[in-house]
């Protein structure tokens, strides 16, 4: 059986945010990262759905807690992944805390935007509302502690970046 390995880049590909590579291996793809673009002036991108079906993908594995690498897991489950995480767990235990607080932030901005279009008589290219909320990280928290009550574990070497942060 000839099994061929082939690599999508999905994100920080010519910038450094926005880390998302997609492997697929016959029938089976696997999501390394989901990272939100942290550049004003290609934030847009956060809004666009990911290339591939979310529900497609098996597995997504988590290199580290960066947001760049993490951002979008909320809006990737919300939009339909239900397959399993994989991280260290110091790396679940960061992501939680920066994604809640990446939701905190995210809806501070709405209103702050919201105020701003209205003052300005105007509307914004994409919607007045976040990413994803608290509830969303609420269902990503759940699908985490279920791989990590399984003793679920990775490690893997970040090979976009050259670098780990474990």
């Amino acid at each position: 059986m000839n099994r061929i390995l082939k690599i999508t880049f999905l994100g920080a590909n010519r910038n450094v945010t926005g880390s998302r590579h997609c492997l697929e291996i016959g029938q089976k793809r696997v999501l390394v990262d989901c990272g939100m673009v942290q550049e004003r002036n290609d934030a847009a991108r956060n809004w666009e759905p990911c290339p591939v079906d979310a529900s497609s993908i098996a597995a997504l594995v988590v290199t580290h807690a960066h947001l760049d690498h993490i951002g979008l897991i909320p809006k990737f489950v919300a939009d339909g992944f239900q397959g399993k995480i994989y991280a260290t767990r110091p790396t679940v235990a960061l992501a939680e805390v920066m994604l809640r607080d990446a939701a905190r932030i995210q809806a501070e901005d709405v209103k702050y935007k919201r105020r701003r279009h209205r003052e300005e008589g105007r509307k914004g290219p994409h919607p007045a509302v976040p990413l994803y909320t608290d509830k969303d990280v609420d269902q990503l928290a759940a699908i985490v502690c279920e791989t990590i009550g399984r003793g679920g574990n990775l490690v893997i070497p970040v090979f976009a970046v050259k670098r780990a942060q474990e």
